[in-house]
Parts: structure tokens; sequence; C-alpha cells
């Protein structure tokens, strides 16, 4: 089992999280908000086989964190996972698009000159302006994009482009995102839980710990047992770390081999 999205450090109890996630055998990758919290991320996870780290820069970040920028390109080399970067055009967020545009493209850039990396991608009210930032970075390296609740012409574009998907709970209870999920290519769906933001139906904070049942809703969309559905998202995630050129399942699980 998997959760290829989530803010580990986020949790009020994460070392405790992250021995369950081993104890129950879920891989985990947590993306990050800033580079300064690189460091202390690193320390929760140190030791553990299952758990990845993402060098992120949030989008609602970008204005006040914009200066490090070169924190993040010295710690580049440290992961072959970056997230969560991206765009954010939501109401709140959208008059520091020319901010965000910044940091992402600078984070793509410097993906490019380190041969490329996966990246935990934010589109959210930007699926158009990402994709385009995407497609004139197509050395950045490979792109899941999270929770995408984009419009279906980009999501059209974004399947055309070769991205994954990371879907969780939230998105497999909407109407919307059950329809979006359908015409998703299957061994380009990848499950998250985006914890602890995102809530269940039971208004319960979500954690890795929960994305068994998101696979369940998965199986249920796509009308195959459990163990179907579990196999085809495993063989989707590890094609992606093929292409990536990555081991993710060997040595140091945070160093870029």
């Amino acid at each position: 089992m998997m959760d290829l999205h989530c803010h580990l450090d986020l949790f009020e109890d994460p070392r405790t999280l992250i021995r369950e996630c081993e104890a129950q055998g879920i891989y985990v990758l947590g993306v990050t908000t800033t580079p300064s919290a690189w460091n202390g991320s690193l320390a929760l996870v140190h030791g553990s086989r299952r758990i990845r780290l993402g060098l992120g820069l949030h989008p609602e970040l970008a204005a006040e964190r914009k200066h490090e920028i070169p924190l993040f390109e010295q710690l580049l080399p440290e992961t072959a996972y970056v997230g969560e970067v991206g765009l954010d055009g939501s109401r709140e967020h959208r008059d520091h698009i020319p901010d965000q545009t910044y940091v992402f493209e600078a984070i793509l850039d410097a993906c490019a000159r380190e041969s490329g990396r996966i990246l935990s991608v934010h589109s959210r009210g930007a699926a158009t302006q990402v994709l385009d930032l995407l497609a004139a970075h197509p050395d950045a390296g490979h792109t899941i994009l999270h929770w995408f609740s984009g419009a279906q012409r980009a999501l059209l574009r974004a399947i055309d482009m070769g991205c994954w998907f990371s879907v969780g709970e939230p998105m497999l209870r909407s109407k919307r995102g059950r329809q979006a999920i359908l015409r998703m290519p299957r061994d380009r769906v990848l499950i998250e839980t985006d914890g602890p933001f995102a809530k269940g139906s039971d208004g319960r904070t979500l954690s890795p710990l929960d994305a068994p049942r998101a696979l369940g809703l998965l199986a249920s969309l796509w009308e195959v047992d459990y163990d179907e559905a579990r196999a085809v998202v495993r063989s989707g995630f590890r094609d992606l770390v093929t292409k990536s050129h990555t081991d993710a399942d060997a040595g140091d699980p945070h160093r870029r081999k």
C-alpha cells in the first residue's frame, strides 16, 4: 500500500505515525512545504525503509519564501522527489501568481539541471498555467499531479503529456472527481491522502493509514476487486520510478542514486 502525497511533518505525532506506517507496510511520500523544513523532516524519517521525502516550496508560501530558492537548489541533490510545488490560482492566492511562477520555474530549472526528479505538483485553479510550465521544462522530470481538479481539456492535455495522478478519498467521493478519475489511464493513477489537510467522509483527519480505504474506493469505481486495483497502482508506481531512473526501494531511502 502507498500514500504518494501527505505532509508527515505536520501531524501532531509524526514519529508514532511513521512507526505505524512501517509496521503496516505503507510506502509514503512525505512532501514538505519549504526548503527550511527539510532537515527537520529528514530527522523524523531517519532509518525508515518505506518513507521517502519530497523537497518542496508550496505555492501558497511562494511569495514569502521565494528567498529560499538557493536553499532548495542546495538541498536538491539529496532527494529523488520534489513536492509540494506548483501554482495555486484560487481566490486567496491568485494575486501572488507572479511570485509563484518565479518559484515554480526556478524549481523546474533546478530539477532539469539535476537530470530530473519525480515531482508532486499542486495545480488548483491554475491547471493550464502549470501544464504550460511543465511543457516548457521537459527535462525537469516526471510529474504526479496531486488532487487534479482542472477542466476536462486540461486533464486530456495532462494525459497526453504523460503525467501521473494521485487521488484520495475526497476526490473519490465527489461526482466530479470520480468522473475525472475514470478518464485517467489506470496505469497512471496513484493513491494519496493529503493528510493532515484532507478529511474523510466522517470528518476525521486522513493519514497514510487511511490509504487502503482510498484504494477500496478506487477499486469500486473501477469495478474490480481490491487486489486487482492494488496491483495496477503498484505497477504504475514502479513504472514511474523506472522511467525516472531512480531506485526508490534500495539503498539510502532519501538520496538520489
